[in-house]
């Protein structure tokens, strides 16, 4: 297997809290996204437990293993969406996804951010070639111009959300206390979710998966 190991990024100094409420945002109001999920990936959910073991402490929210999550492409929110855009967006995003093998990506050391605690995914290109496809069937429907969010994007899987403005150090030192190995999954399907970030946590319904690679 491939070493992905590569210089980890430096700590944040300080934290604030992830819990504002972003531009649109509101209680009870949902979005359509796609990620990735985790849900049947026992090695990994082990590995956050590990290192969430030692940030059980104050200033963050854990999250649940049933919710650990690869935040790709947002679409809309499911008041500003029509429905049957979205089934063309699945569609299209089946015949893209279909052109792309699974692949499998591996989770080392996690980060302090300012918002979150998290791993940076490794390696970035297969999963930044799957939000584009996403973003090719999104256009495929839209037009490219319509196609929502920056290019931006950093592959990471969050284990705990800062809800606290403070200094960073307590949480470098507690996953420097961690002695765990690298953990490494196959990605095999993008999701989109109906999502909703009521009550300082991220959870959602599945709407559609799309598997990777022709049936």
């Amino acid at each position: 297997m491939t070493n992905h190991t590569q210089e980890q990024p430096a700590h944040a100094e300080r934290m604030r809290d992830h819990w504002w409420w972003r531009p649109g945002w509101r209680a009870g109001r949902r979005f359509y996204t796609w990620h990735i999920t985790f849900g049947d990936d026992t090695d990994l959910h082990e590995l956050v437990k590990k290192y969430q073991a030692a940030l059980d402490m104050s200033g963050v929210d854990l999250i649940p293993s049933e919710w650990l999550h690869l935040t790709m492409q947002g679409v809309g929110f499911t008041d500003e969406v029509d429905e049957t855009d979205v089934k063309q967006i699945v569609q299209a995003a089946r015949q893209r996804c279909a052109d792309l093998a699974p692949f499998e990506v591996t989770f080392e050391r996690p980060l302090v951010e300012p918002e979150a605690i998290m791993f940076r995914v490794a390696p970035a290109e297969p999963v930044r070639r799957l939000r584009a496809a996403i973003r090719e069937a999104i256009a495929d429907v839209w037009g490219a111009d319509n196609v929502p969010e920056a290019e931006g994007f950093t592959p990471h899987v969050s284990l705990a959300y800062s809800n606290a403005d403070g200094p960073a150090q307590p949480f470098i030192d507690a996953l420097g206390s961690v002695q765990a190995e690298p953990v490494t999954v196959t990605l095999r399907a993008a999701h989109l979710i109906v999502l909703n970030r009521d009550e300082r946590m991220y959870r959602w319904t599945t709407y559609a998966t799309v598997p990777l690679g022709a049936d």
